[in-house]
């Protein structure tokens, strides 16, 4: 297994779309229902912290930071997703991708990434834990996908 961490391009896009794809077929990776186009994507995520996990040189999964907010007194917060592959789930790529978000966060100035989980999404809940980060509590029932009420995790990692 030749895996690598490689800064996230706009090539790197369409396997990262259909990654994203497979996370909301699953029903407890976000509560959105549809992924987006480049443009929308990349104006979503910050700038820096971009990150694809490459397996043998294909797109396995993917990694980013959105902002926490636009007030400046928490440029250093950010919210992260982790997205892999459905049929690369269970191999540690995903925490050696999360590792090097962490990392990458740290050198960008971040003191704090949270992440917030569907509660019935056990791999990630511990996936998160293995990096560091812990559970500061539970947002129950805030909201519904597909008329299913959902409880979220709120996790968080300080540096």
């Amino acid at each position: 297994m030749n895996l690598t961490i490689e800064p996230l391009l706009e090539t790197h896009y369409p396997a990262v779309r259909r990654i994203y794809e497979e996370g909301l077929a699953t029903g407890i990776a976000t509560f959105e229902t549809q992924s987006i186009d480049w443009k929308a994507w990349d104006e979503k995520y910050l700038p820096t912290c971009r990150l694809v996990a490459l397996l043998d040189g294909e797109v396995v999964g993917w990694a980013a930071l959105t902002p926490y907010s636009k007030r400046e007194v928490y440029r250093g917060v950010g919210e992260v997703a982790v997205y892999l592959g459905e049929k690369f789930r269970g191999r540690g790529i995903a925490k050696t991708l999360l590792g090097h978000l962490v990392e990458a966060s740290e050198q960008a100035g971040f003191w704090t990434l949270q992440a917030v989980i569907f509660a019935k999404n056990y791999a990630s809940i511990k996936l998160h834990e293995s990096a560091g980060f812990r559970i500061v509590g539970v947002r129950e029932r805030i909201a519904a996908l597909g008329g299913v009420w959902h409880d979220n995790v709120l996790m968080e990692r300080r540096s």
